[in-house]
């Protein structure tokens, strides 16, 4: 589908649910599709009304020092979850496949969180990209992270998230690199690759790269 037609769904859906008090809308987006390491992770978020963050925005975008203080400001103010798909998992069913896993365990572990608290809720889910996690009340948007603060905070806390997992693996891993790196391919993780070898349940054996070290 094309990002025009994206965005004329989620105006639908939003004259849909306008008049709807339960309805809450939650904002999904991930962190760690493209590197050859790690789990890929997915956040899902619920702003509260009223809440604004000047400069929100994308989390590629801002620095690591500004995400830090954005992911605790949303993470004390809002609702939100995180869901994993590991490298095991990225290896036995695709990274595409892995991302909606972890977007769905995101969203399904939110909205049980915040009905518990909060009672019976519609939710309405916009996602990040162009493409939905099997769930209800779903629409995708290209470019959500830039348009969306909703989406824009999920794309922190998940960015965050996996940062320091990655940081955690980094000290099990101290040759490797990867609290520099974050699993990406770059030279120094291929040298390094190349010297000891991929890590088994870390590395995506399944990824291109990480065949030639196999």
């Amino acid at each position: 589908m094309t990002g025009k037609a994206l965005i004329t769904e989620q105006t639908l859906a939003s004259k849909q649910f306008k008049h709807n008090s339960d309805l809450r809308t939650i904002g999904v987006d991930e962190a760690g599709r493209g590197p050859l390491a790690g789990s890929v992770v997915a956040a899902a978020v619920i702003l509260p009304s009223g809440f604004h963050l000047p400069d929100l925005t994308d989390s590629k975008k801002l620095s690591e020092k500004k995400r830090d203080l954005f992911y605790q400001q949303i993470s004390d103010q809002c609702y939100w979850s995180v869901g994993e798909a590991s490298s095991i998992e990225i290896d036995q069913i695709n990274i595409l496949q892995a991302t909606m896993l972890a977007m769905k365990r995101a969203i399904i572990d939110l909205q049980e969180k915040y009905s518990k608290c909060r009672g019976k809720t519609i939710f309405n889910v916009i996602v990040d990209g162009n493409r939905c996690p099997d769930v209800s009340n779903c629409i995708a948007i290209v470019k959500g992270d830039l348009s969306e603060p909703v989406i824009s905070a999920a794309s922190i806390i998940a960015k965050v998230t996996r940062d320091r997992h990655m940081r955690e693996l980094d000290k099990q891993y101290p040759k490797y690199g990867f609290a520099q790196h974050k699993g990406y391919g770059t030279r120094k993780h291929l040298l390094t690759l190349s010297k000891y070898g991929p890590i088994k349940g870390v590395h995506r054996q399944s990824f291109e790269p990480i065949k030639m070290f196999s």
